[in-house]
């Protein structure tokens, strides 16, 4: 039975599957190439959706067909995500585990779709809803800054896990 994060990352990383993909030279960067691609996107994708609920930029398209637009992007690749994020914490699992900002990260990630998801909801039921009144206006503004501040607190997290000793 593992009894410590210590112990677990020892045996992960000990796995034919992390050996494989320690000894293969080219996986950790093509992999990190996929993450890195796939956060441009996601990252993309929320800017375009936030600058529109903030009222910045294409004023002249409903806010439905916004994020009809550009969500897709956001929703498929949060498993590509997953599953590159994987990859890369079983070829080095001490570095994503005992590191208290990937936690923050996850967490950060967790927020952030849950903005993004709470700010779709409504518009499935009424396309039209942030555009109803001066107040859900407000509201769609007030949610676009926050969505867009934990969006860019996820890739500053992902970036700060690199300089930021494990535990």
């Amino acid at each position: 039975m593992l009894r410590s994060l210590d112990g677990f990352c020892a045996h992960l990383s000990a796995t034919p599957v992390s050996q494989a993909i320690q000894i293969t030279d080219w996986v950790i960067p093509a992999v990190q190439t996929v993450h890195i691609v796939t956060v441009a996107s996601v990252i993309s994708a929320m800017l375009m959706v936030d600058l529109r609920l903030a009222g910045l930029r294409a004023r002249d398209q409903p806010m439905a067909m916004v994020m009809r637009r550009y969500l897709p992007f956001v929703w498929y690749a949060l498993p590509i995500l997953l599953a590159t994020g994987a990859t890369l914490i079983v070829a080095e699992p001490a570095r994503s585990l005992q590191n208290p900002i990937f936690y923050l990260k996850m967490g950060l990630l967790v927020l952030a779709s849950g903005v993004t998801l709470a700010c779709q909801i409504p518009m499935r039921r009424d396309a039209g809803f942030f555009e109803r009144s001066a107040s859900r206006r407000r509201l769609a503004g007030l949610a676009a800054c926050l969505s867009l501040l934990l969006w860019i607190a996820v890739l500053f997290a992902g970036r700060w896990i690199a300089y930021v000793q494990s535990t």
